[in-house]
């Protein structure tokens, strides 16, 4: 199935609209798009609660994560899920309002998830991160997979450098690194009312972060700030969405095909 194929696949009255970061599924929606495909796809924003500079909220990659799980399921035939909001944001401690759980914690809540999804006949999920310190994901995603069960890890780096392309992004992936032009401009397409004013003149960059790990984000940046956000808008945060939505078909395509059956 191409992209407008899947697009109009979702497009039989299945889905029904995310009101904010929060699906507005019935049981019986969830009933009658299950019926409809041979194999069911749930998707899990995850995002974090964390500094983002003096305009963006600490909600935003929850925020970002929500807008591109939105962008995907009105384009596909999935269960919408709501977000896990807290997540692994350590680097970011220094700064009043940031909130972690460990990366233990957060793996088991996603397997636990994605257990709970097979009892009831789901067979594959997606996790949609918004925060680049989700490291382990990536290992629930991996050891998922070798046990046989499907699950996906979505954008990959390769899909954000695709939407930065088509959007017009000028700012690289590395440089733009937090709160920048990617970030502010989603939020000011889905979530205008959230950005505060200030982020027309707050761009910072460092690109030589390797040791971020050990000594987190306040050795790199006092504002909290890591990209150009001056660059951000409306249109930039549409097409980066538009771009990302395109670029599920192929991980829609795998999860539902004979490949990664256990």
């Amino acid at each position: 199935m191409d992209g407008s194929g899947a697009r109009a696949a979702a497009c039989g009255g299945t889905n029904s609209v995310a009101y904010g970061v929060m699906p507005a599924d019935t049981t019986e929606v969830v009933r009658t798009r299950g019926a409809g495909v041979s194999t069911q796809v749930a998707v899990l924003p995850v995002g974090s609660f964390e500094q983002h500079g003096p305009f963006l909220p600490l909600a935003t990659d929850t925020l970002v994560a929500c807008a591109v799980a939105r962008e995907i399921a009105a384009a596909y035939p999935v269960h919408l899920l709501p977000p896990v909001t807290v997540s692994c944001s350590h680097e970011h401690a220094d700064w009043p309002g940031t909130v972690s759980i460990s990366a233990v914690t957060l793996h088991a809540v996603v397997s636990d998830i994605a257990a709970s999804l097979r009892r009831s006949g789901v067979d594959a999920l997606v996790v949609v991160n918004g925060h680049g310190g989700n490291y382990v994901l990536g290992n629930v995603v991996q050891e998922t997979s070798a046990r046989g069960e499907r699950m996906a890890l979505f954008p990959a780096a390769e899909d954000w450098e695709t939407a930065r392309e088509r959007a017009g992004v000028r700012t690289s992936l590395l440089t733009d690194m937090h709160a920048g032009e990617i970030e502010t401009s989603i939020l000011l397409h889905a979530h205008p009312e959230f950005v505060r004013p200030g982020y027309e003149s707050a761009d910072f960059t460092a690109d030589d972060r390797r040791h971020l790990l050990t000594v987190g984000m306040s050795a790199y940046t006092e504002s909290g700030v890591i990209g150009r956000p001056s660059l951000g808008s409306a249109e930039k945060g549409k097409e980066l969405l538009a771009s990302l939505a395109e670029s599920f078909e192929a991980y829609f395509a795998l999860l539902t095909s004979g490949a990664g059956r256990g």
